[in-house]
């Protein structure tokens, strides 16, 4: 047995070994590759496989091209502008009215709506004053003339200009050159509107279409200062001049070259209040523009308040001189009714200056020559004496001191 397997074993030696599987046939692969659907199968394989081989040994093929790198910051949206006395009282700009009828939770003394078309404001005593869908301006009201300026012996000539003096038979410029008035019995409301002369439009729309017994207050670096003052007196409007007075942030915030200064000498006001007061003729008296810190100097404030009394002039303050007493006459403001710059905070401060004058009998307001403001006042006005008030001038607040 062993030596028949010997021989067998020898038989096969040195022959190739035999394959313990099928074998292969490369003419059977051939036809295979060669199958349609094989051979597309088989060109996307190596496809992918010579992509991979290039971005391995390449690397990223776009690297050489030239690339940059830019950082994109958007721009903070600009502010937007105080609205147009047409803007925000007309139909599309009524938005602030309209909301605050939809807010049973704001002050009755705001409320206001829109109806049929037309804009309401609503008024505290139920009371409304309403413009139609298209861009609204107040009327222009029919002149009340004063005498015109300079009235003769109430000025004498002056370094810069003709200066106020008290008259030789007593007559003073505080009430020479006020409106008449006549209390009626109503409680009195009286209304300042500033910073006059530097715009046109809204100097003159100021002066036509607000009541005679508005108060006009007038920046004296205006350019022709006294064609607008002569203008306003022969609408109606009694004016007065602003005295520009050192603030707090000076001289960043900077009111002018004849600004009083806290710091400033006896002859130093003087000096300044002589350019000031010499712009033009015609002012019953003075208001302040800005001077917070003016107010605090006792020495500034005494010399300021000895001009006006012996030229025989009002000083009429924002509401920050109030416990300064002095000049021929003196009032101060309750509130200054544009703080805020939209229609209906102009008309809540309003209707609460109203309120004052229901309760105390009298009440001053003051504000700026805004186009915004300038109409709600004239709108404001329009049913003071159905609510039971009477429109007064500045002047008739005024008190002498000691009285």
């Amino acid at each position: 047995m062993f030596a028949k397997r010997q021989s067998a074993l020898a038989a096969t030696a040195g022959s190739p070994p035999q394959p313990r599987g099928p074998g292969l046939n490369l003419a059977q692969i051939a036809a295979v590759l060669k199958r349609p659907p094989v051979a597309v199968g088989v060109a996307g394989l190596s496809l992918i496989a010579a992509a991979a081989l290039f971005l391995t040994v390449l690397g990223d093929p776009r690297a050489g091209t030239p690339t940059a790198r830019a950082s994109l910051t958007r721009a903070a949206p600009a502010a937007a502008p105080a609205p147009t006395g047409a803007e925000a009282f007309g139909f599309d700009g009524f938005g602030a009215w309209q909301d605050l009828g939809g807010d049973p939770t704001m002050d009755p003394a705001l409320m206001g709506g829109a109806a049929g078309g037309d804009a309401l404001i609503t008024l505290p005593d139920g009371a409304t004053v309403s413009g139609g869908g298209s861009a609204i301006s107040a009327p222009v009201r029919p002149a009340s003339p004063l005498p015109a300026a300079p009235i003769a012996g109430l000025s004498q000539p002056g370094p810069a200009g003709p200066l106020p003096v008290i008259a030789a038979d007593g007559r003073v410029p505080a009430q020479a050159y006020a409106r008449p008035f006549r209390p009626n019995g109503k409680p009195r409301v009286a209304l300042i509107v500033g910073g006059l002369g530097l715009n046109a439009v809204t100097t003159r729309a100021a002066i036509e279409r607000l009541p005679a017994e508005v108060t006009l207050s007038f920046v004296p670096y205006a350019e022709g200062l006294q064609g607008w003052i002569d203008l306003a007196r022969a609408q109606g409007h009694e004016v007065m001049i602003e005295i520009p007075m050192e603030p707090t942030g000076y001289p960043d915030n900077d009111p002018g070259p004849q600004t009083l200064l806290s710091s400033g000498t006896p002859d130093d006001i003087e000096a300044r209040m002589a350019w000031l007061l010499g712009r033009a003729t015609g002012y019953f008296g003075v208001t302040n523009y800005l001077g917070d810190r003016f107010v605090t100097s006792d020495t500034g404030m005494g010399a300021f308040m000895g001009i006006l009394r012996q030229r025989g002039l009002a000083f009429l303050d924002d509401g920050s001189a109030r416990r300064r007493p002095g000049a021929w006459a003196r009032a101060s403001a309750d509130t200054i009714i544009d703080e805020t710059q939209t229609p209906a905070a102009i008309i809540g401060r309003l209707n609460v200056l109203e309120a004052a004058a229901k309760q105390r009998g009298a009440a001053l307001g003051t504000g700026f020559s805004y186009p915004v403001t300038v109409e709600a006042a004239a709108r404001w006005t329009a049913g003071l004496e159905s609510r039971g008030l009477q429109l007064a001038p500045a002047s008739s607040m005024t008190q002498r001191p000691g009285r």
